[in-house]
């Protein structure tokens, strides 16, 4: 059986009723692997984004299950859900989402703060290093650029060594050399530190720097492919009208 880090089992996610019902999610089954990169590419509003949220525990499924970290999320009550959240979940967002009135530091260490705890001093050390964000730990995300509060993002997501990171297109709001270095920063996490990401992105450089992406057409998944390239997967979004 492999040892998945995500898993969601016939996931169904429909919005609305009636005439206006939307099957974002119908029947996906699919498992990410504990130690790699994946992506999750298609369309928009093929579901990409629905099914991240709902098996990173902010969104629930209609019907079907998910287990997180060995857990089976539809069996959690809410203050569960959000003690395994904060505790085995990193988030990357593509705003940042970072607190303006923090230090960088201080929105790194954020949800340690939170869990009232300091957490492990020597890892988010080298957390910080590996980011390069050394010598701009006591600047305010204004006094900083999107490619560095996007890094202060990455290095929060990795500052509580959770058990899996969801990134929801990651380097959209940047340019293209700080989008590299991100991606780069997201592929060492998994080469060197032996961590698990699953990221949503509709761009074939970001999908290229993955392991392995799942393809998603109105709400199924349609394809995977294994070592992507960027002409690769390109020419695999080219046939999504066929």
């Amino acid at each position: 059986m492999p040892s998945w880090a995500a898993e969601a089992r016939q996931a169904v996610k429909v919005y609305g009723k009636g005439d206006s019902e939307v099957r974002a999610l119908d029947g996906v089954s699919v498992g990410f692997d504990r130690g790699r990169f994946s992506a999750i590419m298609g369309p928009s509003g093929s579901g990409k984004s629905t099914l991240m949220h709902c098996m990173a525990g902010l969104d629930s499924l209609t019907s079907g299950s998910v287990m997180l970290a060995d857990r089976e999320l539809g069996s959690l009550n809410d203050r569960q859900l959000t003690e395994l959240r904060r505790t085995q979940v990193g988030f990357i967002f593509q705003a940042y989402n970072l607190i303006p009135t923090l230090t960088a530091r201080e929105n790194i260490t954020l949800p340690l703060s939170l869990g009232g705890t300091d957490g492990d001093r020597e890892w988010i050390d080298l957390v910080i290093d590996t980011v390069g964000l050394r010598n701009r730990l006591t600047h305010r995300p204004s006094e900083l650029s999107g490619g560095q509060q996007q890094r202060v993002a990455v290095a929060r997501a990795l500052a509580s060594r959770p058990a899996i990171i969801f990134a929801d297109e990651p380097t959209g709001n940047l340019d293209s050399r700080s989008g590299v270095e991100v991606l780069s920063f997201l592929r060492r996490a998994v080469d060197e530190f032996g961590q698990t990401i699953v990221m949503v992105t509709h761009d074939p450089g970001a999908a290229s720097y993955a392991d392995r992406v799942v393809f998603l057409g109105d709400g199924r998944i349609v394809d995977e492919m294994s070592s992507p390239t960027a002409e690769r997967v390109l020419d695999r979004m080219k046939r999504f009208g066929d």
